[in-house]
């Protein structure tokens, strides 16, 4: 969709309560440019919302926020948009820049465990922030689909494996053979042995290794979807590490004719020692290929396919040194590409004594649990502050999501977390439900709002200093998108949200906003118009939705 028609969409079917794609439909370009850029008719709405389609035209550039336009006309039942130049100018120079984002990224055949959360909600935000400026933005789910441990599954499912019970519960069957290997393997080493060679026969193409690894990976993927489904992430991509299973030749060949492939204790390396760097180990003495060798052909692959202008893989920190290693093989391989390529790491989910959340021994958290966690206690929270919501599963789903992404996003993405979904529930913390609340706040003093109103007002009655504290902090919210963007970290965006419904709330706590002085009133309820937008606009940008009544 064109991201001027996607914005003026959005502002309308806020200010008319129209679903945002009926909206679109309807949005038109003007014959002449001296009608607008953009022309909404709404003759075509009357009926639906059984009004003159002139109070409707009148009804949406009265409350319409009008920080993307310079002016915006009435031409009978027709709303013309004048779009801003700068607004404009900013856009069309990123729009055609393609980013390609490198995240989630979770292993087939185990549960979708919190350690990849970070990776999939940071990735998330950094393309909504990106493609909000015009970016074209790629997200690639890297999926674990390829690697020495399928020959450990495949091992462990033909000798303990069930297939009623694979059925039955196939994620958590699958991860308890997996935990069952290592176990078995502390004192029976010697099936690491025939674990690889069976990983060996996958990469051969043996009929019975890929018909059970297809299994898996189908079994793991529906798996996934119910967790993306309920975070609303979504993916361009799913080619994970199998998909370069026969582009890794290629490659090989490539750094063997840039002189680049040393033999080393029967393995094939690139040496790296004269960057400070340990060897990049390309393929093993039985000549199985490793993670980086298929990193390099994904790498490739991406740039060929996408011809990105960067590259971002979101992935943990203790990944450093494989990015390092990689970005230092592509640039001897003559990728001068290499330099648009970002490892945007994150730190580590803890648990309560500060120690990492290991899957190999069974010490992990699922992520299902976490979030059907999460969002039974909102409901609880609802049914004792609120118990006649309306819609209190919905709001609970977006508060409960909302709070665990907001709990991460508003750290610093290389920090370490310890996971505290009550702490993370707080509407009196610094958290999601704060903001989220804060914005239904601010809906539910406009609804109080009787009259039409327009920005149109007088500005020299809000004379206070605090109001001016708050127009000054709603004038930076560009400046905050751009610097979440320039530096990846998504806790800049989050703490100005925080900061914005923090001096909002003193401001409505202090100051009467609904009130006899109607002058007054509607210069009040332009700000907390203003607050609204900002707040859902900014939420949505991490990736959380805003209820309009909690």
């Amino acid at each position: 969709m064109d991201i001027f028609v996607d914005k003026i969409s959005e502002f309308i079917s806020q200010t008319i309560n129209l679903d945002k794609n009926e909206v679109s439909k309807l949005i038109e370009v003007p014959p002449e440019s001296k009608f607008g850029d953009y022309s909404f008719p709404c003759f075509t709405l009357s009926s639906k919302l059984k009004k003159n389609p002139l109070d409707i035209s009148q009804e949406i550039k009265n409350k319409i926020n009008p920080i993307l336009f310079e002016k915006i006309d009435l031409k009978g039942p027709y709303v013309n948009f004048f779009l801003d130049k700068d607004f404009v100018a900013k856009t069309v120079i990123n729009k055609g820049k393609t980013i390609v984002v490198d995240m989630s990224s979770p292993n087939i055949a185990k549960p979708f465990g919190i350690g990849h959360l970070r990776s999939t909600i940071i990735g998330n935000s950094l393309r909504h922030c990106f493609t909000s400026q015009g970016y074209k933005v790629i997200r690639i789910n890297h999926l674990g689909d390829w690697g020495t441990q399928f020959g450990k599954l495949i091992i462990a499912f033909k000798k303990w494996g069930n297939t009623n019970a694979l059925k039955k519960d196939p994620i958590k069957y699958m991860y308890k053979l997996y935990i069952k290997y290592h176990q078995y393997a502390e004192k029976h080493t010697e099936i690491d042995s025939e674990a690889r060679l069976w990983f060996k026969k996958l990469e051969d193409g043996d009929k019975q290794a890929i018909s059970i690894w297809k299994n898996f990976k189908e079994l793991s993927l529906n798996d996934f979807q119910k967790i993306y489904d309920l975070l609303g992430v979504e993916f361009e991509s799913y080619s994970g590490e199998a998909f370069y299973n026969n582009k890794m030749g290629i490659i090989i060949k490539g750094l063997k004719v840039k002189n680049l492939l040393i033999k080393s204790e029967g393995a094939t390396i690139v040496d790296l020692s004269n960057f400070n760097l340990p060897p990049a180990l390309i393929q093993k003495s039985d000549e199985a290929t490793l993670y980086i060798t298929r990193d390099l052909a994904a790498a490739i692959y991406r740039y060929d396919k996408y011809k990105f202008d960067k590259m971002i893989y979101e992935v943990g920190a203790e990944q450093k040194l494989h990015f390092q290693q990689l970005f230092k093989v592509l640039e001897l391989m003559g990728c001068q590409w290499f330099k648009d390529c970002f490892h945007i790491y994150h730190g580590l989910y803890l648990d309560q004594d500060k120690k990492k959340l290991a899957t190999r021994k069974g010490k992990t958290i699922f992520m299902e649990d976490i979030l059907e966690e999460s969002i039974n206690k909102a409901k609880k929270i609802i049914n004792k502050k609120n118990p006649n919501l309306k819609n209190k599963d919905l709001v609970a789903k977006d508060i409960g999501v909302g709070a665990i992404i907001f709990g991460d996003l508003s750290n610093d993405r290389t920090n370490d977390i310890i996971l505290n979904i009550n702490k993370f529930l707080s509407f009196d913390g610094e958290t999601g439900p704060y903001i989220q609340y804060t914005h239904a706040r601010a809906c539910s003093i406009l609804r109080k709002y009787k009259s039409n109103f327009d920005f149109n007002i007088k500005t020299s009655l809000l004379k206070e200093d605090l109001e001016k504290s708050l127009l000054l902090l709603i004038s930076k919210y560009s400046q905050v998108i751009e610097k979440t963007i320039n530096s990846f970290k998504p806790n800049i965006l989050a703490r100005y949200l925080l900061d914005l419904s923090q001096l909002f709330n003193e401001y409505y706590h202090k100051f009467k906003i609904i009130q006899d002085d109607k002058e007054l009133e509607k210069s009040r309820i332009a700000i907390v118009y203003s607050i609204i937008i900002v707040l859902s606009d900014g939420l949505s940008l991490l990736g959380i939705n805003s209820p309009k009544e909690m």
